[in-house]
C-alpha cells in the first residue's frame, strides 16, 4: 500500500510524521473523506474547496489544489480497487508542545482504503452530548474528533451505526459522521448550516437533486417523522429503520427511495459534479 506524504509516494509501513506534528498533539488539523469508485475520485473540486474553508477557518495556510490533485491521482493509480475511501490530511506541521504553531508549515497526508457498498438501511440512536453551534471550529472539518469516535462507539454497543446530536438549543442538527434528513408530509427536510452542522458535500448534492428544503427542526422531529435519512461521502443516501427504540417499518420509504435512485443515476452521470 502506497501513501502521499512530504511530496510524493511512499510504503505506507515506512511512512513517518513527526511525533510532534501539531496534527498530533493539539489536533491542529483538518481532512476530507473522497469516495473513489474503480480509481476516479468522486466530487473532488468540492471536497477540495471545503478543504480550503477548513483551512481558511482554522489559520492553517491555503493547500495547493494542484498538489492535492496530484497526491490523490497518485495514490488511487498505486492502489486499484473497486470501491475505495480516499484521505487528505492537512495539519499544522512540526510544531511546539503547547498551542502556538511551529514554522515549518502544513503536513499533507493522502491514503486509501478499500470499503464496500453500505445497506439500503440502518439504525441510529440519538446521543445526550450536544453540538455547539457557536463553536470556534463549527462548519469546519476538523481532525479533533474525539468526541465523535464516543458517541459512536455508543451507537455501536446498541447496535447501530450512527449516532444523532442536537445543538446546545436543542434542534437536531448531525451524525458524528453525517448530515440527516427528514420526511414530513412527503416533503424532505434537513437542518440548516446555522444549526451547528458541517455542510457535507453529499448532503448539498442530495438537497439540490431531491429539492429538500433547509428547515430548523427539534430534535424530537425524529419522534414523528414519517421517514428519515442520513447522507455521507460513503453511505450516499442511506435510510433508517431504527431510531433508538422507535421503529421506522418499510425502510427506505417511498420518498427515500426515490431520493437514493436520484442520487445513484446523478452522480453516476458526472463524477465531479
Amino acid at each position: 500500500m502506497k501513501i502521499w506524504l512530504d511530496g510524493g509516494l511512499q510504503d505506507i509501513g515506512s511512512a513517518r510524521v513527526s511525533v510532534l506534528d501539531h496534527g498530533l498533539t493539539v489536533g491542529d488539523g483538518i481532512f476530507e473523506t473522497v469516495k473513489a469508485v474503480d480509481g476516479r475520485p468522486f466530487a473532488l473540486t468540492r471536497h477540495l474547496d471545503r478543504l480550503t474553508r477548513s483551512a481558511r477557518g482554522l489559520g492553517l495556510p491555503a493547500p495547493d489544489h494542484d498538489e492535492v490533485r496530484r497526491a490523490c491521482a497518485a495514490v488511487l493509480e498505486a492502489n486499484p480497487m473497486p470501491l475505495g475511501r480516499l484521505r487528505v490530511t492537512y495539519t499544522g506541521g512540526h510544531g511546539p508542545l503547547g498551542s502556538d504553531r511551529g514554522e515549518h508549515g502544513p503536513t499533507l497526508v493522502v491514503a486509501l482504503g478499500e470499503t464496500g457498498r453500505r445497506p439500503d438501511s440502518t439504525a441510529v440512536i440519538t446521543v445526550p452530548w450536544t453540538r455547539n453551534e457557536r463553536g470556534a471550529l463549527t462548519g469546519l472539518k476538523t481532525t479533533s474528533y474525539a468526541e465523535n469516535v464516543v458517541a459512536l462507539a455508543r451507537a455501536r454497543e446498541r447496535g447501530a451505526t450512527e449516532a444523532l446530536f442536537g445543538n446546545t438549543v436543542g434542534r437536531l442538527c448531525e451524525g458524528t459522521g453525517s448530515n440527516v434528513f427528514v420526511v414530513l408530509d412527503g416533503e424532505i427536510h434537513t437542518p440548516p448550516v446555522a444549526s451547528g452542522c458541517l455542510a457535507g458535500i453529499t448532503r448539498a448534492l442530495a438537497a439540490e437533486w431531491t429539492g429538500a428544503r433547509e428547515t430548523d427542526l427539534p430534535l424530537d422531529v425524529l419522534g414523528r417523522a414519517d421517514e428519515v435519512f442520513l447522507t455521507s461521502t460513503l453511505r450516499d443516501v442511506q435510510a433508517v429503520h431504527r431510531i433508538d427504540d422507535r421503529e421506522l417499518p418499510g425502510a427506505p420509504g417511498p420518498v427515500t427511495a426515490k431520493a437514493m435512485r436520484i442520487f445513484q443515476e446523478r452522480s453516476g452521470d458526472d463524477l465531479d459534479p
